[in-house]
Parts: C-alpha cells; structure tokens; sequence
C-alpha cells in the first residue's frame, strides 16, 4: 500500500524508502498507524518537523549516520518507540523530538548535542537514566518532565541553563 503523502510504500508496516532520499521530509508520516518500523537510507541526512508524528504503532527506527538534523517533534507520540540511536553528528534536540514516547526506556544524547529544547522528552514516562554530553550547554523548559521513571540524570559543568521545569514530575530521580 502507499502511504498518501509522499507516495512511500510500506510492506507488512515498515516503510520503504528509496535509497536516493536525502531526506525525510516535514509531516511525512504523520499519524501513519500502520507504520511500525522504517530503516531510513544511508543518505538521509535530515528528519524534518513532525515527521513521524503520532506514528503510535512505530517501535523501531534505524537512523543512518549522516543525519545531522531532526526537526521539531519529529518523534511526537510515537506511543510504542522503546529506543532508539542518535547518530553521532546530531547537534541539537529540537522542542517536543520525543515528547510523550511513553514506551522510550533509553536514549543515548551524541557527543556534539549542545542544546535540549523545551519539552524534548516530555512525559516519555519509561525512560529510566539519561546521560547529558559536556558539550550541551542548555537544557530548555519541561525538557523532562513527566519523566516518571528517571532514577538518575548527569547534568555536565557545561549546562549553563536549566529551563523551567526542566525536570518536573520526576518522581523517582535519585541522583
């Protein structure tokens, strides 16, 4: 079947991308239900705006080491997303990426990522301990918040802005 946006197929729930591609382009899945996985070709090198929004059924995604940018709530509700990488050239995690990701139990922020925008793991309720590169430097308002299940976060010397709330509703963080 194709998905009636851009025309991409998806078999048996995962996307099918033409390896030409470059990049995924703004609302290009959005609410698609029957997506559950998308291996993106090698050459993507950008996730745009909600993307993948609301793609509830989508668990898995493989993004390829080129991609440098990945939009503004790109990864919003993507209910069932239990984990996934970010390639080492990210250098910035938009408002809302992964805001209510209930199922995300890890994420592993690149060394280059100098900034975590406003709400960027809002009430990803599942995510247990994050680790915060020195090279971010601003962590934005209800960055994560709602995030129930964080026992443990490193904020670096290097962060020299907390937004507000950044870290309400964190119930169970400890350290």
């Amino acid at each position: 079947a194709k998905y009636k946006k851009y025309g991409y197929d998806i078999q048996d729930g995962k996307a099918i991308i033409p390896e030409w591609e470059t990049e995924i382009k703004d609302k290009a899945f959005e609410y698609c239900k029957e997506l559950t996985s998308v291996e993106l070709p090698q050459w993507i090198k950008k996730i745009g705006k909600e993307a993948f929004f609301g793609c509830e059924n989508l668990t898995e995604i493989t993004l390829p080491e080129l991609v440098e940018e990945i939009g503004e709530s790109a990864f919003l509700r993507c209910e069932n997303l239990k984990s996934i990488t970010l390639p080492r050239w990210v250098k910035k995690i938009g408002d809302g990426t992964f805001s209510w990701c209930f199922s995300l139990t890890s994420i592993t922020i690149p060394p280059l990522v100098t900034e975590i925008g406003s709400s960027a793991f809002w009430y990803c309720s599942s995510l247990k301990s994050i680790s915060i590169p020195p090279s971010v430097t601003e962590i934005g308002s209800s960055a994560f918040s709602g995030c129930s299940s964080l026992t443990s976060i490193t904020i670096p010397e290097s962060v020299t802005e907390i937004g507000r709330y950044a870290f309400h509703g964190c119930s169970s963080l400890t350290s």
